[in-house]
């Protein structure tokens, strides 16, 4: 290997750089896991508007332990595809952090819609407010959480 110059060393870094940054927009979960939350989420609605509490309880906590069990193993983000696996480095410790946060958010979003439904005297607030959340999940997960880590720097 002969003498290489300080700008292409930096170009060569900059490339590499620039591909690094790339694949780490790509990290995120797949797009089923999106509309399997945002159907789950629909069901506890509908559960919790036509159930028994007993069953509202015990469906809340199975949706719990099933998105436990999946998300334990897709929360770190590292495999969107089956194509493409990258490091934990790349991937970056956030991104559980933030699927969490997202989903309380989104809970906080259930609640205060369900609440401002059943002011307006809707019918069924709590089946409105899941249908309004699984809309926002289903149609837009994978891009809320792309902002996310974007604002922070995930």
């Amino acid at each position: 290997m002969g003498h290489i110059a300080p700008e292409d060393a930096r170009a060569a870094l900059d490339a590499v750089e620039h591909a690094r940054a790339n694949i780490a927009e790509e990290i995120g979960l797949p797009r089923w896991y999106w509309w399997v939350l945002a159907a789950a989420w629909l069901g506890l609605g509908i559960v919790g508007e036509t159930c028994p509490e007993w069953v509202t309880a015990v469906a809340t906590l199975t949706f719990g332990a099933a998105h436990s069990a999946i998300a334990s193993r897709l929360l770190s983000g590292r495999r969107r595809t089956g194509s493409v696996q990258v490091s934990a480095d790349v991937a970056g410790p956030r991104t559980p952090a933030l699927v969490i946060g997202m989903l309380l958010g989104l809970v906080a979003l259930t609640v205060g819609a369900a609440f401002a439904l059943a002011a307006d005297g809707a019918r069924h607030p709590g089946i409105g407010a899941a249908v309004l959340v699984a809309a926002v999940v289903g149609l837009g997960g994978p891009e809320i959480l792309r902002v996310l880590r974007r604002w922070a720097r995930a």
